[in-house]
């Protein structure tokens, strides 16, 4: 059996140098170009086994010449590699049939097992997805640190599918900015995007707000809704806080997913859901199904392709390209143009970040509409961090020296900002009690080995009464052997 044969195009020497001792080395034979019309040229007469090659080169751009590689030899595997390592690089990739992109710098062995990998597979007939128009250059993702180039890596693929996916992370991370991601530049691209907060519905509204009712289906019914799969119709619906949506609602959304139709509240007729969606959280759902909060064959539903969205503590190496980013967005709103120093951008790098992109935003836009001053110090950003952060906790992210009423006052100063310029939804006194009784009890079952008794003397309430709430917030208590 014959070495298989890899095009390499690439126009810097020293580059070529290396990856073709590295291919040498892997037993494949190595032709190599510095230019695209002897790669298309080589393609067109069925050269080549594999194409591995940078995205830009002296006389075209790659990615125009991909569609008519791909048209021209549709089974042949092409990997790109590019120094302009951003979201929009891996999406084209992908959308224009690159079987996978690598951003540079990039481990030698990682590009020699992938080659390997699309070898194998070359003989596989190509998708007949068609060729997607090119995405717009306004970025909808900043990030160059390697653990967010994973993540773009994932967005592409997952751009060519429907599958579903859970986007987890913590407050701040940018959930709803990847799910948008996702929509956008995927074939669900002309559909329409709902999102919908399973944190700020009220409990009772929530199967409504959902699956939509009927006029007349239940006191205060006066027409017909169209709930938020039925708007999400040929579309993506993005359940933002999957973490908070209550037991029953839980038992009808895994319907939903199995059966792939639903019934409006007070309807009698199926209605098919065709949509795909995606849910983030921020919470632990294995821990929630531990606790019996969360149901785990929806999890498993839930979770086809999991994408964890780092803390800005993991991706510092992002913070200069943000930073400037939301300056450049203040200027574009009319403030004055502002730049940090490099101190300053120092300082920034090494802070936490407990409130991650959310914050650094609001801190940057802050900076820049109270400050005369075009250079931005250390010393002011400083002063920032200290005296005007909207940090939960310390520094370091801990919650150790806030109490509880300054953590819930913090809580609820976002969570009107993020209705703003409106308010939100009525009934905010019942759902705050809610939030926070849920987790207490909890807590207590959990901390007495779900004896209700022992919990309900740590509590300080009646048994009876433990049991009562129990039951009407519809939490599931697991009790072992003796527990009361």
């Amino acid at each position: 059996m014959t070495a298989p044969v890899v095009i390499l195009a690439d126009d810097d020497d020293a580059i070529r140098a290396v990856l073709t001792q590295a291919f040498s080395r892997a037993n494949y034979i190595v032709r190599a170009t510095g230019n695209a019309a002897t790669l298309w040229r080589w393609v067109a007469e069925g050269h080549g086994d594999l194409v591995v090659s940078d995205v830009v080169l002296p006389d075209e751009n790659v990615f125009e010449i991909l569609p008519r590689i791909k048209k021209a030899r549709p089974g042949l595997p092409i990997i790109v590699m590019s120094a302009k390592n951003t979201i929009m690089t891996a999406i084209t990739a992908a959308e224009r049939g690159a079987y996978d992109y690598l951003p540079k710098p990039f481990d030698l062995n990682e590009l020699l097992g992938l080659a390997a990998k699309a070898i194998e597979h070359s003989q596989r007939p190509a998708s007949s997805g068609a060729t997607a128009a090119s995405p717009a250059e306004a970025l909808p993702i900043i990030g160059r640190s390697p653990a967010m180039q994973d993540i773009f890596r994932i967005i592409a693929r997952m751009t060519q599918t429907d599958l579903t996916v859970m986007i987890s992370g913590e407050s701040g991370t940018g959930k709803e900015l990847v799910a948008r991601a996702l929509h956008d530049f995927g074939r669900r691209r002309k559909g329409p995007f709902v999102a919908v907060n399973m944190a700020a519905i009220p409990r009772e509204l929530i199967e409504s707000e959902l699956f939509g009712h009927e006029k007349g289906a239940f006191t205060g019914a006066a027409q017909r809704f169209a709930g938020r799969f039925e708007q999400a119709q040929g579309g993506t619906l993005f359940l933002d806080e999957i973490g908070d949506m209550p037991m029953e609602a839980q038992t009808r959304l895994l319907r939903v997913l199995q059966q792939g139709e639903y019934m409006t509240v007070g309807g009698r007729t199926p209605l098919k859901a065709d949509v795909r969606i995606i849910a983030a959280t921020h919470r632990d759902l294995r821990q929630l199904i531990a606790q019996g909060l969360f149901r785990e064959d929806l999890y498993y539903r839930l979770n086809v392709v999991p994408v964890r969205l780092p803390p800005l503590r993991e991706r510092a190496d992002d913070i200069e390209d943000l930073t400037s980013h939301f300056l450049a967005a203040c200027e574009a709103e009319g403030l004055a143009r502002k730049r940090l120093t490099r101190d300053a951008t120092e300082r920034l790098r090494r802070y936490r970040w407990p409130g991650n992109v959310r914050e650094l935003e609001n801190l940057v836009r802050r900076i820049a509409a109270i400050y005369v001053d075009e250079t931005i110090t250390a010393e002011l950003v400083e002063r920032e961090l200290e005296n005007g952060a909207p940090s939960i906790g310390d520094s370091d992210g801990s919650l150790d020296s806030m109490a509880l009423s300054e953590f819930t006052t913090r809580f609820l100063e976002r969570h009107f900002a993020g209705f703003a310029p409106g308010l939100p939804p009525i009934g905010l006194y019942q759902r705050t009690l809610r939030e926070v009784e849920i987790p207490l009890i909890t807590a207590a079952l959990a901390a007495t080995g779900a004896n209700q008794l022992r919990a309900a003397e740590l509590l300080g309430i009646n048994r009876n009464t433990l049991r009562a709430r129990i039951r009407e917030l519809g939490l599931q208590v697991v009790r072992s052997a003796g527990t009361g």
